[in-house]
């Protein structure tokens, strides 16, 4: 073992310093010292006196100037006895107290620096928080109508959600739920285990069934173009990403669902080009807006991929026709751009417009009779409307684009459904009796509703939409309420109905409808009992703005 050097008490120095200025002084000495002896041997001794003594006293200002810098650590003061502990013998192997410092706090207090850092695509997220949406949703939250807990509550008349046959949903799971999740058919290896990210084959083959059941068209889609996702959001964003790139853009009819702008732009960093259409025309499509727009697009150097179509339109609730979809598909092909077709609310569509002998045309129909371009067509849907199962996030993509496919494929790994889920959903969709039933309520209930809600607005001197009423909405005008006739006389009026008489309504603006006073309201979250409650509330609106017009 080597035995410890004991150090040389010629060769070590101890220095005591008490501030800032200490190290200073003692780094100058050690400059000073040998140069006093060279100086005094080639100059004498006033020389060797006087220019060191001068050295030393600039070297001085100069340690004093740069706070103790220079070569010398700075001494840091005592931390205050707050801040320190004494270690009691039982604590220490050490018989001596001992003092613990907090250095951490004296390193890095807490609440110091500057804030966590948040990205710019979060940032850009956090600012649409303004805005109607989401402070009408917040009053809904924090208020929400209850027809026996909270009679006084806030109306939800925005939100786009069907309520009217969950008494046949939750009967069906009453009966067959347990079995369904629990049963033979479902082992734990199969529901607990890692399944296909796009959706087992089984529930891919019996959503095709229940498609072809609610179009009433004899179509046949195939399971196995068909990608499932958690609702109709992934699927729109899957093919968005699919189809375009950042900076591209997208062609959509206005007005249009104001979820689409978070759905299409969000994640993506595409851009949404609004398409208006006019309450003149019925609010239909027109090939020459789309034109319009595609060529004003063009001039802003963004690229436009495709065009979003809803069919039943939403919220204004309009079929496209035959002629409308083949003029359609025949722009994508001259503009070599693709159609994402979202057909949610197709069977929700009441029969309240028989007079008017329309019918509903997917997109699937004609491009399996026509000679159309079938890889620039892809299909949305969502089983969350049609059956009152929102809450089961459950929506499709179907395409013949092979490289849509195999892509929306693997992206559904951000999006799958549960196992159990999708389970339920097989049991729920193969029992045929169910399925009609539910189709067939929802229908004529929705069609109830509908007259009843536009009947009650048409005694206030609102008018709906003609030709409308398929889907969740009835878009009424209220331009004649607004003042001034412009966007902001418009959420003004939507003020007053969710403050003054607790209703939320869908502004038009919202939905980047051009003509100020449009409104959407959402009758499918309502039963026949709750609709004369509606009808007073929007009468004391109504009062104060005849009275202040």
């Amino acid at each position: 073992m080597r035995k410890a050097r004991k150090p040389s008490s010629s060769t070590t120095t101890t220095t005591t310093t008490t501030g800032g200025g200490g190290g200073g002084a003692a780094a100058a000495m050690r400059v000073i010292v040998p140069l006093q002896g060279v100086v005094q041997g080639r100059g004498g001794l006033f020389l060797g006196t006087v220019i060191p003594c001068a050295l030393f006293y600039f070297l001085q200002l100069y340690f004093k100037s740069r706070g103790g810098g220079g070569g010398s650590r700075r001494r840091t003061q005592p931390p205050p006895p707050s801040e320190m502990e004494t270690l009691s013998p039982g604590n220490s192997s050490s018989s001596s107290g001992l003092q613990r410092v907090h250095s951490r706090t004296l390193i890095s207090p807490r609440g110091a620096g500057a804030p966590a850092h948040v990205s710019s695509r979060a940032n850009a997220v956090l600012k649409q928080s303004d805005g109607p949406y989401y402070e009408g949703m917040k009053r809904v939250e924090e208020d929400p109508f209850d027809p026996t807990r909270n009679p006084n509550g806030v109306i939800q008349l925005w939100l786009a959600e069907n309520r009217l046959s969950l008494n046949l949903v939750q009967e069906w799971l009453a009966d067959h739920a347990t079995g369904s999740i629990t049963g033979r058919e479902l082992s734990v290896s199969r529901a607990a285990t890692y399944q296909p990210f796009d959706g087992l084959m089984d529930l891919k083959t019996a959503v095709a069934n229940f498609m072809s059941q609610v179009t009433e068209r004899p179509l046949f889609f195939n399971p196995a173009q068909i990608v499932l996702t958690t609702g109709a959001t992934p699927a729109i964003e899957i093919l968005v990403f699919s189809l375009s790139d950042p900076g591209n853009a997208f062609l959509v009819p206005s007005p249009y669902c104001p979820d689409l702008d978070a759905d299409v732009k969000w994640r993506t960093g595409v851009e949404i080009i609004p398409v208006p259409c006019r309450s003149a025309d019925g609010f239909n499509l027109s090939i020459t807006a789309l034109d319009r727009a595609f060529n004003q697009a063009k001039k802003r150097g963004l690229k436009v991929r495709g065009v979003i179509l809803s069919n039943p339109s939403n919220p204004v609730g309009i079929l496209h026709n035959r002629e409308t979809l083949y003029s359609l598909l025949d722009f994508a092909a001259e503009k070599n751009i693709h159609i994402i077709s979202n057909e949610l609310y197709v069977g929700s569509k009441s029969k309240s417009n028989q007079e008017n002998h329309d019918e509903f045309v997917s997109m699937s129909e004609i491009i399996e009779s026509e000679e159309f371009d079938k890889n620039r067509v892809h299909i949305v849907y969502s089983l969350s409307d049609d059956l009152s199962l929102v809450g089961f996030k459950t929506g499709l993509i179907y395409t013949h684009n092979e490289n849509v496919l195999s892509a929306a494929q693997k992206l559904s790994r951000f999006s799958s459904i549960s196992v159990p889920t999708q389970h339920l959903l097989i049991s729920m969709l193969s029992d045929e009796k169910f399925v009609r039933q539910s189709i067939d309520f929802c229908r004529e209930r929705l069609r109830n509703i509908y007259i009843e809600f536009a009947k009650g607005l048409k005694k206030l001197g609102i008018e709906c939409m003609k030709g409308g009423g398929r889907g969740f909405y009835c878009w009424a005008d209220m331009s004649g309420l607004i003042s001034p006739y412009s966007e902001k006389g418009e959420i003004e009026l939507w003020e007053k109905l969710l403050t003054m008489v607790k209703i939320n309504v869908l502004p038009g603006s919202s939905c980047r409808c051009v003509e100020p006073g449009w409104f959407g309201l959402c009758f499918s979250t309502l039963s026949e009992k709750d609709i004369p409650l509606v009808m007073r509330r929007i009468q004391k609106v109504l009062g104060t703005c005849k009275s202040s017009s």
